[in-house]
């Protein structure tokens, strides 16, 4: 893919960050007008760093970047400047979890350099969501799915491009799209017509709402597609948080 110069300043969340030097770190950024790209952050670990209190993840800063050049086998840009842009805290608890996981979802789903300008806001728009629960996720899960070409149209059936029968149940297969149900594990046609409606609209709020209906089967659902488009890579956030929720149970 051909790389243009940065934009002066840029709006991003950094996704992950590791040590580079002694004082300085390599961050994964999610921008609004590049996607995802590769920053080194120089001096970030100094004590009297500004930056210390500015780089932290599921927060939303306003950066400027050089141009990319070449670096440990990749393009890297250089920060030259960060600071808060406003909005929510960091989430706690539950929620923080969560906001990682996306965080997870991102950093391997998404290519270095690609723009998605509605993913970047329906991911803002999501982490202030978090509290609301499982609902939240599922609304990203499909957001994201769709914004990479990797959701098929739920309004109809692929094997027969028939309308969807609301009072039937389908499945979702990662290779052939919305099949008639051979399993338990399986979506009300009703369902599919109402996220179908709100991915078309653009609503996070609306397709939030959409996914409250059937959190466990849309769960069971959504993560055999995102496994499948993984190369079934394990997650792991997601096993850190049945690990958790496991010590918090006993």
């Amino acid at each position: 893919m051909r790389l243009t110069r940065p934009p002066a300043t840029q709006q991003a969340y950094v996704l992950h960050s590791h040590d580079w030097s002694e004082s300085s770190l390599i961050l994964d950024l999610f921008t609004r007008e590049s996607g995802r790209v590769a920053v080194a952050a120089k001096g970030a670990k100094r004590p009297y760093s500004q930056l210390r209190a500015v780089l932290l993840p599921l927060q939303r800063i306003s950066v400027s970047l050089s141009k990319p050049a070449k670096a440990e086998g990749g393009e890297v840009q250089t920060l030259r400047s960060a600071e808060w842009g406003g909005g929510a805290t960091m989430p706690a608890g539950a929620a923080l979890f969560s906001g990682y996981y996306l965080n997870e979802l991102l950093l391997k789903l998404l290519a270095r350099h690609d723009p998605h300008a509605r993913l970047f806001d329906a991911y803002a728009d999501t982490l202030a969501a978090l509290p609301e629960g499982d609902a939240a996720l599922r609304a990203f899960e499909l957001k994201l799915l769709l914004e990479l070409g990797l959701l098929p149209d739920l309004s109809v059936v692929a094997t027969t491009q028939t309308a969807i029968a609301p009072e039937r149940r389908y499945q979702l297969s990662p290779e052939s799209g919305v099949i008639a149900a051979a399993s338990d594990a399986s979506l009300p046609g009703s369902l599919l017509i109402q996220l179908q409606a709100a991915l078309l609209h653009g609503s996070m709020a609306a397709l939030r709402q959409a996914c409250a209906a059937e959190p466990q089967g849309l769960k069971t659902t959504l993560r055999g597609l995102l496994h499948y488009h993984l190369g079934h890579q394990p997650l792991r956030t997601r096993a850190l948080m049945v690990d958790v929720q496991n010590l918090l149970d006993k």
